[in-house]
């Protein structure tokens, strides 16, 4: 996952060394791409802490999703209907579930972290097996 952060690094620092602007009629296609490709990242960051994490997967899908998210909303400003704000309301809840996912995973695995093991420290386990042993009573 490291290219991610490289790739983050190079966009940030190619837009400060050539700046340039996009026309504003196509600020919401970029912002509804730029919204679908968060999604990916932070879907890939929560199967990555699950265990499942498939660069093939996180690769396709993040260019998948940022140019059909483009596509139906210039699909949507043909047909006059607002798909833009639909597909920034869907790709939102996707971002706070995942980041719910996500924050879940971490706390889960702090707290078994700092808990202590089940079996208690020695102290602890010489001290139960020096306590005395109730004797069942006998008829």
């Amino acid at each position: 996952m490291w290219w991610i952060l490289l790739g983050f690094v190079v966009g940030f620092v190619a837009f400060k060394v050539w700046p340039w602007s996009l026309p504003l009629g196509l600020s919401p296609y970029i912002a509804i791409a730029i919204l679908a490709g968060l999604d990916s990242v932070v879907g890939a960051a929560r199967s990555s802490l699950e265990g499942q994490y498939d660069e093939r997967i996180f690769v396709s899908g993040f260019f998948t999703n940022a140019i059909l998210a483009v596509l139906l909303g210039y699909m949507g400003d043909l047909l006059g209907v607002n798909l833009v704000l639909a597909a920034e309301v869907a790709f939102g809840v996707r971002i706070f579930h995942n980041l719910g996912r996500t924050r879940r995973n971490l706390l889960t695995r702090w707290q078994a972290r700092s808990a202590p093991s089940p079996a208690g420290t020695p102290a602890q386990e010489q001290a139960v097996a020096q306590e005395p042993q109730a004797v069942p009573p006998t008829s």
